[in-house]
């Protein structure tokens, strides 16, 4: 009976702490805290197959986008639709989405494998606020999860002066660089691989015939790009 009554109030105690966190952290009270509690597990802590935080990340990716994407299409009302989606891209950009985890605090709450020395210097910080905003959604719906991206993501820690005047766009910036440079370059695709539920793939990028640097990601897209950093900082440029 005691150690039962030991074991409730150590899980009572763990509950009140997350809630009193997550109150903080999205500036709202929390439902639902096993829709949060998922949001915090990447699969390389999890037990069960599936009991992570990657569907949820799937559904947070896709809210993100189209909030931001209004806001843009509001906030710029002269602009092109190639000014708009370039810098949604840097928004929304991994890159982007992992220093804003870090300064929200996400990594103290994240669950998982430590021991793995390579999740340290991952994705899995950005893609837990992905996850984390598709908990919102399930737990307060679409409204409150709008004003929690605006009012407290991108208000708070996305600096739209910075963002709009900086080019993250490595591709582009590689292949002007190559096409002064009178370089043959070209882009490779690689063999994808599985990580979970999760395809990733792999660009490798090719230059006077040498592979000087390859990119992963879960599009085509995002591995070329890290693949196009990679090399540029290999070239010095």
């Amino acid at each position: 009976m005691a150690r039962f009554a030991s074991r409730f109030l150590s899980f009572f105690s763990h509950h009140r702490e997350l809630q009193q966190q997550l109150e903080l952290m999205l500036g709202l009270r929390p439902r639902h805290l096993p829709y949060y509690r998922l949001a915090f597990t990447h699969r390389s802590s999890s037990q069960e197959p599936g009991e992570c935080n990657e569907r949820l990340e799937f559904l947070g990716d896709a809210i993100l986008g189209a909030v931001i994407a209004e806001y843009l299409f509001k906030r710029y009302p002269y602009q092109s639709e190639g000014f708009l989606t370039e810098l949604r891209s840097r928004m929304v950009r991994r890159e982007s989405l992992n220093e804003v985890a870090m300064k929200m605090g996400l990594k103290k709450l994240i669950q998982f494998n430590k021991q793995d020395r390579g999740l340290k210097g991952s994705n899995i910080f950005g893609n837990a606020l992905e996850a984390l905003i598709g908990a919102v959604y399930l737990d307060q719906g679409y409204v409150r999860t709008r004003s929690f991206i605006l009012k407290v993501l991108v208000k708070n820690y996305l600096d739209m002066d910075v963002l709009e005047h900086t080019d993250t766009n490595y591709k582009n910036q590689l292949l002007n660089w190559a096409q002064k440079s009178g370089k043959n370059l070209e882009f490779k695709d690689m063999e994808p691989r599985s990580t979970g539920a999760r395809k990733v793939f792999a660009v490798g990028i090719v230059l006077e015939g040498e592979m000087i640097a390859n990119g992963t990601g879960y599009t085509k897209k995002e591995a070329s790009q890290n693949g196009c950093k990679k090399a540029m900082e290999v070239l010095g440029i």
